[in-house]
């Protein structure tokens, strides 16, 4: 035997040899992660029981090829977090460094033993060495990166509402440097083969961790403790989060992959912005209401068991990230209402009122008590204290939800849209809003006045049917009548502001004189159109919307009688009335392709019926409405049409497209006094007059009044003009076309 190879045995020997501090590691590996695995299994089995009590929800299992693509895209895509840039690239990294560099905790455990331990098979190649390194030092940065964005804009920070206000904090700090501490060790653990000359990748493959190991000592025993210390840290982490089921920020790792799954319309785009609301369920079912009975049939949310088990996932699942919250257009006013705040209120109570419902407790729709004494004697009193609280009530009551934060919401999507893990949280609130309306007759004085003009004259603003068609007087040409003409190609949905507001009956004019300019051949239901029951569905009044929408459906299903639904073509100006009537008529048996006025005008100018012959000057911005724009994904349309008619660039405000603030029309707040903080419409309206444009365009009759009052509040009134996207191509198609005078106020402001 020769020299070297004696010295190679020797060196091997003792490297596969377990001295005593390798047997002390060995067992301090074992013992933690035994202690750790059995809390993380109880955990689990919590979380899954508590998730479990939820109602059914079938639909969530449908088209699984197509959730499990979606799944894959937004998840190894991150298509939600990379329109954050810089945090949304930091994340993927750590996001892939978990997933890829749990491989090296593994690899831990067959190093705590032996010095030049690693992993079966793959820990030798020198393409896993490769991999594990460049993304240990992404990670290590983007970690970096996620800390210095959380120290920056932590709550207590001088000036301005942070996006982690509200957010527990210690357990962000927490998960960041177990990330950074894993990461470094890993490091430390090559660092140490390379000083012990038992490192078998080379240089040009892991040039970090050899800088490390130039810089460590020849300790023997240095890579069984480094492992030691990294699976302590690794372990430490799950027994944390394993004794704190609501630790969101650490069990969204695991929890997102179920959530992107099990979303509502897994086809629609990332960040869909819902659309159409769910339909109202009472076991999995969708409620009938002419068969429907509230002692049998479960009406909205009452407790927070009686939301679906995907709301409980969805709970469960929050980040704390605060996205929702930076984008809510009534925590940017100062209203109470944070979507993220409210989620993690209602998984706490969930959590803790837990104990009760899994021992049999609960009330039945009557209000009795489902368990016995006997089952709820063991329990824990605060337990059985929270089980009293009711979901909507006033800090006084003990209240979870605030009926301030409830009816603060304008149902705009901005939370949905920019959600990283799809919680659907306009879901959640008008399910709540639903129980509160049909149940409780509970919700702000001044909308009632709007309910019963829906169900008494059929539109919001109680104006006389008969008055429906008045827009149409003073046109230079006929209107068609659905019934009285058989050939047209689109039905003009006209709307309720468009029949009955004055400044979006000027918005109805123009539509109809374009239209009529371009021989697009279109008629109107007049006296036989009622309210598509947009403001009835979003405040929570599902009987009223489905009395308005069957009438509506039967009314239009009688129009297109013997036409294929692609030949079943709707306009609508009104993006409430657009929306309600593509995505949510189809529930009730309306099959229908709508369009917006914008898109059905985009086309017609760019096949050249419609051509602008004068600029439109004095600059123009874009104010996009949220149930066009983030819920519909319709954001070029309207900008074509206002790019031909200005014959230049628009100027966009900073809040644009997707991220556009809502005007605060939307879930029936155009009929609820804004006694909260500041008006949602001011607020939009200053960034609209800080561009310098002369003109903002809006593509919604309720974007127009609220906008229009922003400005008029502002008393800029005589400098800054809101109109539709149609009237401005009008003026440029049309530059004859008298333009109007002062606007008057609308009927019922």
């Amino acid at each position: 035997m020769t020299e070297q190879s004696e010295v190679i045995r020797q060196q091997t020997g003792e490297a596969n040899s377990m001295g005593s501090v390798q047997i002390v590691t060995t067992i301090l590996a074992a013992a933690i992660t035994a202690v750790a695995v059995w809390l993380a299994v109880r955990a689990v089995l919590k979380m899954v029981a508590v998730i479990r009590l939820g109602q059914p929800a079938p639909e969530r299992f449908s088209d699984r090829v197509a959730r499990a693509r979606t799944m894959l895209v937004e998840t190894a895509g991150h298509t939600r977090m990379l329109k954050w840039g810089v945090v949304g690239a930091a994340h993927w990294f750590v996001m892939v460094g978990f997933v890829v560099l749990s491989l090296l905790v593994l690899e831990a455990y067959f190093e705590v033993g032996t010095t030049d331990g690693g992993l079966p098979i793959i820990g030798h190649w020198t393409i896993f060495g490769l991999v594990t390194e460049i993304i240990g030092v992404l990670s290590l940065v983007g970690i970096l990166v996620l800390m210095a964005i959380r120290l920056r804009n932590r709550p207590t920070r001088p000036g301005g509402r942070s996006r982690f206000t509200g957010s527990t904090m210690w357990q962000g700090y927490f998960v960041e440097w177990i990330v950074l501490l894993v990461l470094i060790f890993g490091f430390v653990i090559r660092g140490f083969k390379v000083a012990t000359d038992h490192f078998e990748f080379p240089f040009w493959a892991t040039p970090v961790s050899h800088a490390v190991g130039v810089v460590l000592p020849d300790w023997a025993d240095g890579v069984s403790v480094a492992a030691a210390i990294k699976i302590i840290i690794s372990m430490t982490w799950l027994i944390v989060i394993s004794l704190n089921v609501t630790m969101g920020v650490a069990w969204h790792r695991f929890l997102a992959f179920p959530n992107i799954f099990f979303k509502r319309e897994p086809v629609k785009p990332a960040g869909s912005g819902l659309g159409a609301l769910r339909p109202m369920t009472s076991q999995g079912k969708p409620l009938d209401f002419e068969e429907a009975d509230p002692e049998k049939d479960q009406f909205g949310v009452a407790h927070v068991e009686q939301f679906t088990w995907k709301g409980l996932l969805d709970f469960s699942t929050c980040t704390e990230c605060g996205r929702c919250q930076s984008q809510c257009p009534a925590w940017n006013t100062g209203k109470p209402l944070s979507p993220k705040l409210l989620i993690l209120s209602l998984r706490d109570h969930a959590y803790a009122k837990a104990p009760y419902l899994l021992a049999g407790g609960g009330k039945d729709l009557t209000g009795e008590e489902k368990a016995t004494q006997a089952q709820l004697a063991h329990l824990d009193v605060l337990a059985l204290a929270e089980a009293d609280k009711p979901l909507i009530g006033t800090a006084e009551e003990g209240g979870v939800i605030d009926p301030d934060v409830l009816w603060s919401c304008t149902t705009c999507g901005a939370c949905v849209e920019q959600c990283p893990v799809d919680i659907e949280h306009v879901d959640h609130i008008v399910d709540m809003r639903r129980y509160q309306v049909l149940i409780e007759s509970s919700f702000p004085s001044e909308a009632g006045v709007m309910l019963r003009n829906l169900e008494n004259k059929g539109n919001p603003w109680g104006a006389p049917q008969n008055t429906r068609e008045d827009w149409t007087k003073g046109l230079d040409f006929e209107v068609p009548r659905v019934g009285e003409v058989d050939d047209f190609e689109y039905l003009f949905w006209v709307g309720c502001a468009g029949a009955f507001e004055d400044r979006a009956k000027k918005t109805t004019r123009a539509v109809a004189t374009l239209l009529n300019e371009a021989g697009v051949k279109f008629a109107i239901l007049g006296e036989g159109e009622t309210c598509s029951g947009d403001p009835a569905r979003r405040i929570g009044n599902e009987f009223v919307f489905q009395m308005l929408a069957q009438q509506n459906v039967e009314t239009l299903n009688e129009a297109f009688e013997g036409r294929e639904k692609a030949k079943r073509k709707i306009v609508a100006t009104c993006p409430h009335c657009f929306n309600t009537l593509g995505n949510e008529y189809g529930q009730l048996g309306g099959e229908f392709e709508v369009v917006h006025h914008t898109q059905l005008l985009a086309h017609l100018v760019s096949t050249g019926k419609l051509t602008p012959v004068q600029p439109v000057d004095g600059g123009v911005t874009y104010h996009d409405p949220c149930y066009l724009g983030r819920h519909n994904r319709v954001f070029a349309a309207p900008r074509e049409v206002l790019g031909d008619a200005i014959a230049g660039d628009l100027t966009e405000m900073p809040r644009n497209s997707e991220r556009s603030f809502c005007c605060g029309a939307g879930g029936a707040r155009m009929w609820m006094e804004e006694k909260i903080g500041k008006r949602i419409n001011v607020d939009r309206v200053e960034e609209a007059m800080a561009t310098g444009a002369k003109t903002v365009a809006v593509g919604c009759p309720f974007c127009s009044t609220m906008l229009s009052d922003g400005v008029n509040g502002k008393g800029a009134g005589e400098q800054v003009e809101v109109i539709d996207v149609a009237t401005v191509l009008l003026r440029s198609v049309k530059p004859e076309q008298p333009q109007g005078g002062k606007e008057t106020a609308p009927i019922g402001g």
